[in-house]
């Protein structure tokens, strides 16, 4: 409908649901050129490490690296705040030249006696894996000499995509796991995993938990602490909300500890309950779980549904596009936008796997455009074809919608309002009613020669 063109390249990432076979390309490399919505792999491990908030994070590279990457998680800390500080050995020419390892060693032992941190990552940027900084072996040097930890997160930008700088937060991680006591932990116990404490979402999480009688052992990583990690092995259960970013560590402490897993999304009143009853369910010997996360549920709902049916009531038959990092973020959107009444048109994600657009596939109605690794012209594009009245994603696409004269919500790691859990449900209801309906659209520049164009169309 529109003018504007699909790069030829990427047609096996855009996939329109009802016109065409199933044969859809991803995990793969940005296309050179697309302007591609992704970060990079460094900014990947990053955003997974980072809530860690008793960790130093030392950035081994130039000083851009860090500004890129400076507090850009909305995670909160109930204590430290050393997370929120963006240290980095800001290298120069001369050090390219001939080799950072004495700037990274001289940094690490000044911030590590000035902040006294209970645990160092130095994280590997571009320019580390071009000039072959022996980043090990200075860690193992500084842990010996200070006696913590000092891990290594190998996230060097041109080795792939944002989804390779999460595995490498994991194995980071998983460096930390096992070194801590495990007593006094119980039995039914649980480690709650990809989430972030994005506007205290985690306090909200563990709260749900710790009513249903089980104990959190630790959090990977949001409002997380270096000593909670070391002995997150004594869990018995592992719950994995954003499997993009941690799975990888989930599987390791399987392979290694023998602890199970489950993938849960806290977004949403279906896939809310669902992740509380699916743990109740694992601890199937103790029937009173159960029973306290059936009044847990019964509860929440009861207090947020009449409130929800007035928003489902003005929003009803509006249009909605989603962009995400994960795509198993926005299986749980697809189903909270529809329990307002809201039809999603375009769904796509960052980072999603093949199994993830399948998923995907089925959960869409015929016509809704499905993408991955978009770019912003892409998003236009199919955001002005389809008629979207809301725009679902992060920092970067909000100027897109903004553009477009359309309603945008932030769902990613930047904002500052709480949407996970019962109470988040209601605060998304508010955040789209409001932004949908507000009357500042009709003077959008452009919107109404939008509207006219693609009704014009429409009609032919």
């Amino acid at each position: 409908m529109t003018n504007i063109p699909i790069l030829k390249e990427r047609e096996k990432q855009i996939y329109h649901k009802g016109e065409e076979d199933f044969d859809f390309t991803c995990n793969t490399k940005s296309l050179a050129g697309s302007i591609s919505q992704r970060a990079c792999v460094f900014c990947g491990s990053r955003v997974v490490l980072y809530p860690i908030a008793d960790a130093l994070h030392l950035i081994h590279g130039p000083i851009g690296c860090a500004s890129y990457t400076w507090d850009i998680r909305g995670a909160l800390s109930s204590g430290p705040e050393l997370h929120r500080m963006s240290f980095s050995t800001d290298l120069r020419e001369r050090d390219i030249i001939f080799g950072g390892e004495k700037k990274l060693y001289a940094s690490l032992v000044q911030l590590i006696d000035t902040y006294r941190p209970n645990a160092a990552f130095v994280y590997c940027t571009c320019i580390i894996g071009i000039i072959g900084d022996d980043v090990d072996s200075v860690c193992k040097r500084v842990t010996e000499e200070k006696g913590i930890p000092v891990l290594p997160v190998h996230s060097e930008g041109f080795k792939g995509t944002k989804k390779d700088g999460y595995k490498a937060a994991c194995e980071s991680l998983s460096m930390l796991v096992g070194t801590g006591s495990i007593e006094n932990i119980g039995k039914y116990a649980i480690n709650i995993m990809g989430e972030f404490n994005i506007a205290g979402e985690a306090w909200t999480i563990k709260k749900y938990y710790e009513n249903m009688g089980i104990e959190v052992v630790s959090v990977f990583t949001g409002d997380g602490r270096v000593e909670n990690i070391k002995r997150s092995h004594g869990a018995s259960l592992n719950v994995v909300q954003c499997s993009g970013s941690i799975l990888r560590l989930a599987q390791i402490m399987e392979e290694k500890y023998g602890i199970p897993y489950i993938r849960v999304s806290y977004f949403g009143i279906e896939d809310m309950s669902k992740a509380l009853y699916d743990v109740a369910a694992h601890f199937k010997d103790n029937l009173e779980i159960m029973k306290k996360t059936k009044e847990i549920v019964r509860n929440e709902i009861d207090a947020i549904y009449p409130d929800l049916l007035r928003y489902k009531k003005a929003l009803s038959g509006k249009k909605a596009a989603i962009y995400v990092g994960g795509a198993f973020k926005a299986f749980s959107m697809i189903k909270a936008l529809r329990s307002l009444g809201i039809d999603v048109v375009l769904a796509g994600s960052q980072t999603g796997n093949k199994d993830d657009y399948e998923v995907l596939r089925d959960m869409c109605d015929d016509g809704t455009v499905i993408l991955d690794d978009a770019n912003p012209l892409e998003l236009s594009k199919y955001c002005i074809e389809k008629g979207a009245d809301l725009f679902v994603g992060g920092v970067k696409e909000r100027p897109i919608a903004y553009k477009l004269g359309i309603g945008f919500c932030d769902h990613n790691h930047e904002r500052k309002i709480s949407l996970a859990g019962y109470s988040g449900m209601i605060n998304l209801a508010k955040e789209v009613y409001s932004s949908v309906l507000s009357p500042v659209w009709q003077f959008a520049p452009g919107k109404n020669d939008f509207l006219k164009k693609r009704n014009t169309e429409t009609m032919k």
